[in-house]
């Protein structure tokens, strides 16, 4: 924590400094209740992918290679009652709620918000001695807030098409926007702890074909903006300016021929909210596959459409979406890819009805009824959906040829939960579907009440105990 003056960035004016005082200066008393709301439910859906995560085959090669690396500590590793230190912690939970595919995205910069920020709140609470909800809020949404600033600077989901993983790229911003307000950080010691965040940003998106290490990437990033604030509030400095900086900055760098707006960075900064742009996850897929999926269920209410009168569907994709969402599948596949790849999303979804955690384990993975049916699917760039900017990169249109001949077509403009955001008892009935069973109902009420009512919450560590315990497979 910093005990001296308070001091300000080395160029208040430009967009690093401009970011890092507002972040010094942040209080709950600025937000608009709709961003406080949303904040809770991103944080309980958070929570809610976490405990499906924590048991999951490639979550526990996770936690048994990482713990047998590092050390114990003061910190919770969800769902398993082990404990270890801040940062490995941070990596851990990080990757548990990135570990399906369920948890939430920003439609416009894509990053996973959830498995960037709670993870170092938590861990960072810990560390502290444990905090107050209203602090924990405040931090939270601090963090959702920078992300898809970050994202926007670097024109979203280009940064996919070039082959970046979004999110893991400027997710350290986030985590170490939020860990920064929670050690209470001031204007030069939060411009120290963007810059470390920067240099410490990576993640390349050819893990969605086949590799664990995709649902690593944002936990990878969680730590390193715990790191990166935790250093600065030791005084150990980061690159200065490191939004404007020409040579090796963060937006030069990675936004290398692509005119990077610097100018998003700061942008309507406690004015223009991005906290409730977040979407919450309909479907456990990519959620470039949202608009696909939403438009396919429609069309099956409206015919009563069966897997066996399809001949052909043509999916038409913003160039983003194609590239992150679309290869020619060979059997097997792993979770990951089916995850990712349109042409397995809607074959499962057309012959289940839904595409959640069952449609994406390994047995339903290998069964012959979707292969049967993935040859049919076809995916293609129309370039039309690109001219619309980033609004355009969730639009997809779905072209269904029947064996009778008949022809349908439906066009969904972006992720129906985007456009309506999901209220409070969807997202709470989210969270109760998805931990069913996984923790005792008394447990899994209690972790529930205290996000919803965070602001009245006395102590994290009363949240961190109730998370700690172990849970069950969400495979069982």
């Amino acid at each position: 924590m910093n005990v001296h003056a308070p001091r300000q960035a080395s160029d208040p004016t430009g967009p690093t400094g401009q970011l890092a005082t507002w972040l010094a200066n942040f209080t709950l008393s600025t937000v608009p209740e709709a961003v406080l709301e949303r904040a809770r439910l991103l944080l309980l859906d958070g929570v809610g992918c976490a405990l499906v995560g924590a048991q999951l085959p490639w979550s526990r090669i996770a936690v048994e290679s990482v713990l047998g690396l590092e050390a114990e500590g003061p910190c919770n590793v969800i769902g398993w009652g082990r404990k270890t230190t801040a940062p490995v912690a941070a990596l851990l939970n990080g990757t548990f709620i990135q570990g399906f595919e369920l948890d939430d995205f920003h439609p416009l910069a894509p990053l996973h918000s959830a498995s960037l920020v709670l993870p170092s709140l938590l861990a960072t609470a810990e560390k502290l001695g444990g905090v107050s909800g209203e602090r924990l809020l405040a931090a939270a949404i601090a963090g959702f807030e920078v992300g898809p600033r970050v994202g926007l600077a670097l024109h979203g989901g280009q940064m996919l098409s070039r082959g970046w993983h979004s999110g893991a790229v400027f997710g350290t911003h986030a985590s170490a926007a939020a860990c920064g307000v929670l050690l209470q950080l001031d204007a030069a010691a939060f411009e120290d702890a963007l810059g470390l965040a920067a240099t410490q940003s990576a993640g390349l998106m050819a893990a969605q074909y086949e590799a664990m290490s995709k649902r690593m990437h944002h936990g990878f990033a969680a730590r390193n903006g715990l790191y990166a604030a935790h250093l600065a509030a030791s005084g150990y400095t980061g690159i200065q300016r490191v939004f404007e900086r020409d040579y090796g900055g963060f937006l030069s760098t990675f936004g290398e021929g692509h005119a990077p707006d610097a100018t998003q960075i700061a942008h309507g900064l406690g004015e223009h909210w991005e906290t409730p742009t977040i979407v919450l996850k309909a479907h456990a897929a990519m959620g470039g596959l949202h608009s696909g999926l939403d438009a396919l269920f429609d069309l099956i209410a409206k015919h009563q459409l069966r897997p066996d009168q399809i001949d052909s569907i043509d999916v038409d994709l913003s160039h983003a979406v194609y590239h992150h969402g679309w290869w020619e599948l060979e059997r097997p596949i792993t979770p990951i890819a089916a995850q990712m790849n349109i042409a397995y999303a809607l074959a499962v979804a057309l012959l289940d009805g839904e595409a959640m955690v069952r449609q994406f384990a390994p047995e339903r993975i290998d069964r012959d009824d979707v292969w049967a049916l993935i040859p049919r699917i076809r995916a293609h760039h129309d370039s039309a959906f690109d001219s619309a900017g980033p609004l355009g990169r969730g639009r997809t249109r779905l072209r269904i040829r029947l064996r009778d001949g008949t022809a349908l077509q439906a066009e969904q403009p972006a992720p129906k939960s985007a456009l309506q955001p999901m209220r409070r008892d969807q997202v709470v009935t989210k969270y109760r579907r998805l931990t069913d069973g996984l923790l005792p109902a008394p447990r899994q009420r209690a972790i529930e009440t205290c996000l919803l009512e965070l602001e009245s919450l006395e102590d994290s560590a009363t949240l961190s105990e109730l998370l700690a315990w172990p849970v069950a497979s969400a495979f069982s």
